[in-house]
Order: C-alpha cells, then sequence, then structure tokens
C-alpha cells in the first residue's frame, strides 16, 4: 500500500493513471477520426447525413469524457454500498424500457430520444456490464462473516445478474451483449476468496473451459452438421457457418464477412491511405459500427491496427497492474471486470470481423460509432480511476 503524503493537499487528478487517461483520449479520437473516414460512404454524398453522425459521436465522446472524470472523483465504495439498490433497480427500469420502442435488426435493444434533426439511441444493454461489476463488488467481496447456507451467499447477485443477462437475451433478442454480460460475470465471479464460494467458483472454471471447447467445436468443420439441430434462429445458425467458411454463401449470410476480408487484404501493412477506403462506397454493412475495423486496416494497414492494439493493451495492463497489488477484493473485481469488458469486446469484435468466431454484432470500444458503448466504456474505466486513485491514496490497501 502506498502511504499517504503528509500534507494532506494531494489533489485527486494527480493520483488517477495518466498512461489509462492518455490511451483513452488517443482511443476516442482516434475512433472519431475513422467514423468521419468511414461513414463517407453510408452518407452517400449526404453531408448533412455526414455532420449528423460525426456531431453526434463527438457529443457522446465529450459527455462520456465529463461522466469519467465525474465518477473518477466521486466514486467510493461507501457510495456504492449506500447506492446499490438504486443502481439496480435503474438498470432494470432502463432495460425493459428499451421493450417498447421499434426493435432493430430483430433486437429491442435501444430507447429511442427524438432530437431536432434526429433522434438519439442509448441501448441501456452497454451500461449493464457495468451494473454486473458493481453488483458483484457489492454482494461478494470482501466478506468477514461466513453466511448461513452457501446459496445464502450467492443468490442476491444470481438472481439479479441472471435477470440483467435473461432480459438482454430474451426479451430484448441481443445475444451478443448477453454474451458479453455473461462473460463479464463468470470470469470475475473467480476473484473473491470467500471459503463457501470455492465450491461454485471450480463449477463456473469448469463451464469456463467447457464453453471455449464448445465454441471450438462448433466452428470446426466438424461441428458444421451439429449447427443445423441447434434451437437458434437462422441468422444466428448463418453466422456460425459463415465463420467456418464466409465463400459458400459469398452473396448472401457471408456477404459482410467477405468484404471484410477484402478490406483487410487491401489495406496490408501501410493501408491504401487515409479517406482512401474502396469498400465503404460499396454496399458494405455496419461499415463504421460492428465492420469498423476493416476499413481502419484497409486506410491505414497493420500499423492503423496496432494503435488500437496498443491502447488497448496499454489500459488492460495498467488495470491488471493495480489489481494485483491491492488486496481488496472490491478494487480488484472493478479493475479486473474493466479489463475484461474492454478485453471481451476486442476479442469478439477483433475475431469477429476476421472470421475466426462467428459474428457477435459488438461493436470495437471507443472506436466503433455508437454513443452508448463510448460513454459506457468511459464511466467504466472512470470507476476504475476513482479505485486507482483512492488505493493510491491510501484509503485502502
Amino acid at each position: 500500500m502506498e502511504k499517504k503524503r503528509k500534507s494532506g493537499a494531494l489533489r485527486m487528478p494527480y493520483l488517477y493513471d495518466r498512461y489509462i487517461h492518455f490511451a483513452t483520449i488517443v482511443l476516442v479520437f482516434f475512433g472519431l477520426v475513422m467514423i468521419t473516414s468511414a461513414s463517407m460512404g453510408l452518407a452517400a454524398g449526404n453531408t448533412i447525413s455526414l455532420v449528423n453522425v460525426v456531431a453526434k459521436q463527438i457529443i457522446f465522446s465529450i459527455v462520456g469524457y465529463i461522466a469519467m472524470l465525474m465518477v473518477a472523483k466521486v466514486f467510493t465504495f461507501q457510495r456504492l454500498r449506500d447506492n446499490i439498490s438504486l443502481i439496480v433497480i435503474a438498470t432494470f427500469v432502463f432495460l425493459l424500457l428499451a421493450l417498447a420502442f421499434p426493435s432493430v435488426g430483430g433486437a429491442k435493444a435501444w430507447i429511442r430520444i427524438p432530437m431536432p434533426g434526429g433522434e438519439v439511441t442509448i441501448q441501456p444493454s452497454e451500461f449493464a456490464k457495468i451494473s454486473i461489476m458493481l453488483v458483484m463488488a457489492a454482494y461478494l467481496c470482501d466478506l468477514k462473516m461466513k453466511k448461513p447456507t452457501n446459496w445464502e451467499l450467492i443468490k442476491t447477485p444470481a438472481i439479479l445478474i441472471g435477470s440483467f443477462v435473461l432480459i438482454v437475451a430474451i426479451l430484448q433478442s441481443d445475444f451478443g451483449s448477453a454474451v458479453v454480460m455473461l462473460a463479464i460475470a463468470i470470469i470475475i465471479f473467480l476473484i473473491p476468496q470467500h471459503p463457501q464460494l470455492t465450491k461454485y467458483q471450480k463449477i463456473v472454471f469448469l463451464l469456463i473451459v467447457a464453453g471455449i471447447v464448445g465454441v471450438v467445436f462448433l466452428i470446426s468443420p466438424i461441428g458444421i452438421n451439429f449447427v443445423e439441430h441447434l434451437p437458434l434462429a437462422e441468422y444466428q445458425k448463418s453466422r456460425i457457418l459463415s465463420a467456418v467458411n464466409p465463400f459458400v454463401d459469398k452473396y448472401g449470410a457471408g456477404y459482410q464477412l467477405v468484404n471484410g476480408l477484402v478490406s483487410f487484404a487491401s489495406g496490408g501493412f501501410f493501408g491504401v491511405g487515409f479517406g482512401n477506403s474502396v469498400r465503404k462506397y460499396t454496399n458494405f454493412p455496419a461499415a463504421n459500427t460492428d465492420f469498423i475495423l476493416a476499413i481502419v486496416v484497409e486506410e491505414l494497414g497493420f500499423l492503423g491496427f496496432m494503435v488500437i492494439f496498443v491502447c488497448y493493451g496499454l489500459i488492460i495492463m495498467r488495470l491488471f497492474k493495480y489489481a494485483f497489488k491491492m488486496k481488496s477484493e472490491k478494487g480488484r473485481v472493478i479493475l479486473i471486470g474493466t479489463a475484461m469488458y474492454i478485453l471481451i469486446h476486442f476479442i469478439f469484435n477483433v475475431g469477429g470481423v476476421t472470421g475466426l468466431i462467428p459474428l457477435t454484432g459488438v461493436p470495437l470500444l471507443m472506436i466503433s460509432y455508437g454513443g452508448s458503448s463510448t460513454m459506457a466504456a468511459m464511466v467504466a474505466i472512470g470507476v476504475s480511476q476513482a479505485v486507482i486513485s483512492r488505493y493510491r491514496q491510501g484509503d485502502f490497501e
């Protein structure tokens, strides 16, 4: 534990991790630049449409940055204990509110707010990922007293987090977000060291191994026939089959993936030049959202990808560095939860657009167009910065 300075006048901003702060700013700025470029094709010469897209992302980025700074300043474990019920209620309300709005792509995952010149959409499931980390930290970490039964210990977080995931997966039909939420919950569940959790943690670990083996099996040539018999929607089966071989249906289910692979091949090491993507002017779905990485690599090449990779890597490594140093389980859950939130999105997005895993519709955080994902990622980083700041200040070990 780092000792407090005698002056007592140490200002909080100097206790934040500057590397995380800098990498976040670089990612958001890089994302704004690439969203502008990728949206040119979607705008189809409509300057007003392009300006509208870019302006929305700039506003969301500014709001996200302010929220990140505010959360980093005010978040404490005491406030978490006092307000966890409010956080849970708000999460339920907004997840259910999204069901009242029209579906997009088969999913009822967005709240639509009419605004002059268009509308603003909010995706509550992005913020529910943060709620999952906070629920786990509030109910399962740093427990000193034994509970009457094992079920009493895990009942509340299991019911709350399970409900969040089921609402998103079943009622909202947003399977990609539900998988990310479940993955975050499962991984950080392994962190608390309470003796009565050991049995459940062993079961969860085995489920993780089984899940990885299952995914590898499904995307292997052996698993293709098995996919046809799974109780999934046709578009979900098509995504799995396209990951195995997108060229089987290159003008149908595999069209998006094939175009993404062509963009990767065109980019090479240095790219064709910023703004010079050809693919974005074709009928390339989600060029500025889920598949923005294809445009990044086409225009800026492998070097453009490395900007993203290095910034993500820096944030994740710094979060793990502090998580391993501190004894506080709440702190470790929040830091590792944020790191896994970023890492899982990265793996799912990059794996999906390169055909290594089935497409999940998961955005590349702070790079893809989308206000909810950008703000949620920055808020999560703000919570982590608050934990780091107070650890460095000596508020806990």
